[in-house]
């Protein structure tokens, strides 16, 4: 009971957030489809932007060259990316998500899995939960105490689920063998 009343305190802001998307989104949806020519240029560009930057650096390069700009970062968001959990995490269903640091822009992370790459920067939250954002796909990393999702608010869905680096295991352990006291048991 618990962890559906979790579960749906952070659903319902999400599901709202990816309404709100999805119908600012129409609008473009539906001027994309009157100029789709004008649509496929600027993609083949970036293509060759992506390209480039393999060849000449890696894939930590690609992601920055196919990406916007990267401004700088508050202290805040700063002291939100020095929170963020490193490295390859596993995640529900067998699926995995790399979230690195990205070495030429601070505070800036590289996260990508199997189907999907992303340049997210840190965003100061009321409730401390970690939140990484790439606003201009639509992607949402979200991380708190015992799991982390990654989602696509643009296309309204998870990317991956239940995802669990080994810092966060051990709280989700923790939880398993002494459970928190209930908010809704009156003693």
């Amino acid at each position: 009971m618990k962890t559906l009343i979790a579960t749906l305190m952070i659903a319902a802001p999400l599901v709202a957030i990816s309404h709100s998307a999805v119908a600012q989104t129409t609008p473009k949806a539906a001027a994309a489809k009157k100029a789709p020519a004008a649509k496929k240029a600027p993609a083949s560009a970036k293509k060759g932007k992506a390209a480039a930057a393999v060849a000449a650096g890696g894939a930590g390069a690609a992601a920055v060259a196919a990406g916007p700009a990267s401004a700088a970062l508050g202290t805040e968001e700063l002291a939100v990316a020095e929170r963020v959990h490193k490295g390859r995490i596993a995640c529900e269903l067998g699926a995995f998500v790399n979230v690195n640091a990205d070495a030429a822009n601070p505070g800036y992370f590289i996260v990508d899995g199997r189907g999907f790459k992303y340049h997210m920067a840190p965003v100061k939250t009321s409730t401390g939960t970690v939140r990484l954002e790439d606003k201009a796909a639509g992607a949402v990393w979200l991380q708190i105490a015992n799991k982390s999702m990654l989602m696509n608010q643009k296309a309204g869905q998870r990317l991956a689920d239940e995802c669990m680096s080994p810092e966060q295991q051990q709280v989700a352990e923790a939880i398993r063998k002494n459970p928190p006291p209930s908010l809704l048991d009156s003693k």
